[in-house]
């Protein structure tokens, strides 16, 4: 009796879906294969703004992505991070149909002792290691990345 052949490390790609139902007008619920949701919507006058645009969602995406490798990484460094924002900024070409050409991440990460050399290498890392939306959208937009450490003294339990 033949056995089946075992392919051995052959990778399977990652594949996402997401579905997209039209709300109302120009609003659409987003849904992945878990149930989560978002809501996008067009700027007015098209739409009502009661969601983020499709283009605000890539730049959300790309801060999502980035943000989760950072403070893992942090994290794993036993860095104390209290708070840690990101704002990201795009910059849209004149002509249609007007891509992102330039992108500014700015990192604001607040902590007891943070090392500013750890946030460094953690954003560097995410960005030349672990980070596919970054790798994905550096090849149409010049991306470029700040950041800023805000020192938080540690609260003292009293008696």
């Amino acid at each position: 009796m033949r056995q089946p052949i075992k392919e051995a490390n052959i990778v399977q790609p990652d594949v996402n879906i997401v579905k997209l139902v039209l709300q109302d007008r120009m609003r659409f619920e987003a849904s992945d294969q878990r149930g989560a949701t978002a809501m996008l919507d067009a700027a007015p006058p098209g739409g009502e703004g009661a969601g983020m645009t499709p283009m605000e969602f890539l730049l959300a995406g790309l801060g999502g992505c980035t943000a989760m490798d950072v403070i893992t990484i942090l994290r794993k460094q036993r860095q104390v991070v209290t708070d840690y924002r990101l704002e990201i900024t795009g910059t849209r070409a004149v002509e249609h149909p007007q891509p992102y050409a330039a992108i500014i991440i700015r990192h604001t990460v607040t902590g007891c002792n943070i090392s500013e050399e750890a946030v460094r290498r953690a954003i560097e890392l995410s960005v030349e290691k672990y980070c596919p939306a970054h790798v994905m959208l550096s090849k149409a937009a010049t991306i470029s990345t700040t950041f800023e450490v805000r020192s938080e003294e540690p609260v003292l339990a009293t008696p």
